[in-house]
C-alpha cells in the first residue's frame, strides 16, 4: 500500500470534498471499482450493493448532514455517480449482510493508565491487499474548529486518527448477530464524525450512542488527559452500544470478536477466525508494550515469533484476491502532539525500520 497524504483547512464540507474529489480522483475511482468488483466476487447482488448504499447515505444525510455535502461533493469532484461512493463508504454495511468471514481485521492496543503520562497505543490494519493500492493520510479542520488527521481509504471518510482536543480513535471490525441489510449510519462516518466533534470520551461515547447502526464495529477512544474515563472500546452493533473500559493497570486491547458481556452471546465470528488467538497473543505481550517509543511497542506486540506473530498476515498469492489478508499498515496515535505516527507493512517492519509522522 503506498500512503499520500492531503491537507484541507476549510470548515466548509462542501468545498472540502470538492478539493478531495478532484485532487484525488483517479486513486477514488480505483478504490470504487475494486469495491465494487469485490462485493461481485463474494457474490453480493449489484442491486442491493446500490440499495444499501443509497439507504445508508440517506440513514447519514439524517444523523449528520455535513458528512453527507462532503460526499456528495466528493463524488461530483472525483466524477463518480453517488450511489457508487455512498457503497464504498458503506462497505462495511454491505458485508455485514454476508457470513462472517474465516478471518478477521486488525489487532488493537491502548495502555491508557491514571496519570500524567499520555497513552500509549498502537494497532495494526489487516484486510485484503487486493483493494488497498493507496491509502490517504488526511488533515482537515471541521465545523467545531477541532483539526483532525486520519488514516482511511480513498473515497472513505475515515478509519483511525486523533484531534487536536487530544482524543484518539483506533478500528476494528465485528460481527453480531444482529447485523443486518437496514443501511444505518456507515460506522466509518461514525468514527470520522467522532474525531471532528468529540473532546472527551465521554463526548465520543454519546457520539456514537446517538447513531443507528446495521453492522458491527468498535471504535477505541482515548483521551491525552487523566479524566475518567480516560479510554473505552465502544463496542456498536445494532442490538446494542455496549462499553469495554481499561483494566485496573490502565489496558484495553481488541481484535475483532465482542467483549462486553451482553453483548458477547451475539457473537457472529466464524470459529476458524484467529481473532481469539491474536487477543490472547497481544495480551501476553501487554507488559513489554509500555514504552514511550513506537518502535519497541511495535517490536515488543510481536514478541519472540517476530513477523511470524499471529497479528501479522502475510498474503498467500496463490490464494484469490477475495482471500488474501496482509498486515497493511501499524499506527500508534500522539494525542499531545495530535500526530499519527504510522508505518506500511506489519509491526516488525516498523521496528526495523522506524515510523514516519504525520
Amino acid at each position: 500500500m503506498k500512503l499520500h497524504t492531503f491537507v484541507t483547512d476549510t470548515q466548509n464540507p462542501q468545498q472540502r470534498g470538492r478539493q478531495i474529489g478532484e485532487r484525488w480522483a483517479p486513486q477514488i475511482q480505483q478504490t470504487c471499482a475494486l469495491y465494487l468488483d469485490f462485493f461481485n466476487q463474494v457474490d453480493i447482488d449489484p442491486q442491493r450493493v446500490r440499495s444499501i448504499g443509497e439507504a445508508s447515505l440517506e440513514s447519514l444525510r439524517a444523523w449528520s448532514l455535513n458528512l453527507t455535502e462532503e460526499l456528495v461533493a466528493t463524488a461530483a469532484g472525483a466524477g463518480l455517480p453517488l450511489w457508487q461512493l455512498a457503497a464504498l463508504n458503506a462497505r462495511t454495511e454491505i458485508l455485514a449482510t454476508m457470513p462472517a468471514d474465516a478471518e478477521g481485521e486488525c489487532s488493537t492496543c491502548v495502555f491508557a493508565p491514571a496519570g500524567a503520562e499520555a497513552p500509549r497505543t498502537i494497532q495494526t490494519w489487516d484486510w485484503h491487499d487486493s483493494l488497498v493500492p493507496n491509502g490517504l493520510l488526511l488533515q482537515l479542520t471541521g465545523s467545531s474548529g477541532l483539526t483532525a488527521k486520519l488514516f482511511t481509504e480513498f473515497g472513505m471518510l475515515g478509519k483511525i486518527g486523533v484531534n487536536s482536543a487530544g482524543l484518539g480513535l483506533h478500528f476494528n471490525i465485528l460481527h453480531h448477530a444482529s447485523d443486518n441489510a437496514s443501511a444505518g449510519v456507515p460506522v466509518h462516518a461514525i468514527a470520522r464524525y467522532i474525531l471532528e466533534e468529540a473532546r472527551s470520551v465521554d463526548e465520543a461515547i454519546a457520539l456514537a450512542r446517538s447513531a443507528r447502526v446495521s453492522a458491527s464495529t468498535v471504535l477505541t477512544v482515548f483521551h491525552r488527559d487523566d479524566s475518567s474515563p480516560r479510554a473505552a472500546s465502544i463496542e456498536l452493533s445494532p442490538q446494542a452500544t455496549a462499553l469495554v473500559l481499561p483494566n485496573a493497570e490502565g489496558w484495553i486491547t481488541h481484535t475483532n470478536h465482542f467483549l462486553a458481556p451482553e453483548l458477547v452471546p451475539g457473537e457472529r465470528t466464524a470459529d476458524v477466525s484467529t481473532t481469539y488467538l491474536r487477543l490472547a497473543h497481544v495480551d501476553a505481550q501487554r507488559s513489554a508494550m509500555q514504552d514511550d517509543n513506537l518502535s519497541e511497542r511495535a517490536r515488543a506486540m510481536c514478541g519472540a515469533a517476530g513477523e511470524q506473530a499471529p497479528i501479522c498476515f502475510h498474503p498467500d498469492l496463490s490464494l484469490a484476491p477475495k482471500e488474501r489478508w496482509e498486515t497493511l499498515l501499524t499506527i500508534g496515535i500522539d494525542t499531545v502532539a495530535g500526530d499519527l505516527l504510522y508505518s506500511a507493512g506489519n509491526p516488525m517492519q516498523l521496528a526495523a525500520q522506524g515510523n514516519l509522522r504525520f
